[in-house]
């Protein structure tokens, strides 16, 4: 098929790959404008502009596809179908309907379940035991078109950078399958029950609140690793716990409790096992107690 391929994440770059390696003709690649990024904010490309240059597509990085010109550009590819992998950008009604096939999208979760921007995130937050990819039909509403194949996977302790690694791996997989065979995935429609949202995840979640039950903050702790990384503060300094356990025990919330580092909550208690300070590299908690002592009774945040 005459594919446009949109997306920016790393995320989306499986799926790219794979349609390349099946033998598609993907004719144009979208993904969102470069951004500046690290100390020197130098602009950096998006994950899936670089795999896209890197097999000699062209790539096209609007601002928005709300004008006319963006709108014509796009219906010049003629595609059969846009495949959509965490792109980034509301594709407006022109857009849907320009592909002779419409646009089809790897959503990362098992809709209706998590419609939205953080669905990954927002399954580990909840505690959800399973997950997945749904290949879906877009339309106008918010993650709301009919569905075309599903794969479950289940969450079992991982953090979001593993899942969505795992996700992006098997929603590769499921849109090839879908297009080698759309005969076979008939769309079918989401159910009106049990629609929830993942909404955009603020900085401001990814503090540890000592106060909530020890397993609420160690699936805080998954759900924000690799990055933003879920932290506390200590003398001014924040300590990015990129890794952590529940273990048995109570304390005042908030305070350390012996010297391996497990803090009171305000259920259990929580021991951080991996740990980052600003400006070094992550490292487990024993080697960061022989550097910085956190003795028993130390406050927290």
């Amino acid at each position: 098929m005459r594919v446009v391929f949109m997306g920016t994440p790393d995320f989306a770059v499986p799926t790219l790959r794979a349609l390349i390696a099946a033998g598609h003709d993907v004719v144009a690649v979208y993904s969102q404008p470069p951004r500046p990024a690290g100390r020197g904010k130098r602009l950096q490309l998006s994950p899936v502009q670089l795999a896209a240059e890197q097999a000699g597509i062209a790539v096209l990085t609007p601002v928005s596809l709300k004008g006319p010109a963006e709108q014509a550009q796009f219906a010049a590819h003629q595609a059969d179908v846009a495949v959509v992998a965490a792109y980034g950008l509301i594709l407006p009604p022109a857009v849907l309907a320009a592909p002779r096939l419409g646009c089809l999208n790897v959503h990362g979760s098992i809709l209706p379940r998590w419609r939205g921007a953080a669905p990954v995130q927002r399954a580990i937050l909840a505690g959800d035991a399973q997950t997945g990819v749904t290949i879906m039909q877009m339309e106008r509403g918010l993650d709301t078109g009919p569905m075309l194949a599903k794969v479950v996977t289940p969450v079992d302790g991982k953090t979001t950078g593993d899942l969505t690694a795992e996700l992006a791996g098997a929603g590769a997989r499921a849109m090839v399958a879908v297009l080698a065979d759309l005969a076979g995935h008939p769309p079918v429609p989401q159910p009106d029950h049990g629609v929830t949202y993942a909404a955009k995840i603020d900085k401001a979640e990814s503090r540890l609140d000592f106060a909530l039950p020890a397993i609420d903050l160690e699936r805080r702790v998954r759900a924000f690793a690799p990055a933003p990384g879920a932290f506390f503060e200590l003398d001014g300094e924040r300590y990015r716990v990129l890794a952590a356990q529940v273990v048995d025990g109570a304390g005042e919330s908030g305070l350390v409790l012996d010297d391996r580092l497990t803090i009171g909550c305000g259920a259990g208690t929580l021991r951080p096992t991996v740990v980052q300070r600003a400006g070094r590299p992550a490292m487990d908690t024993a080697a960061l107690l022989r550097g910085r002592a956190i003795p028993a009774g130390t406050r927290l945040n």
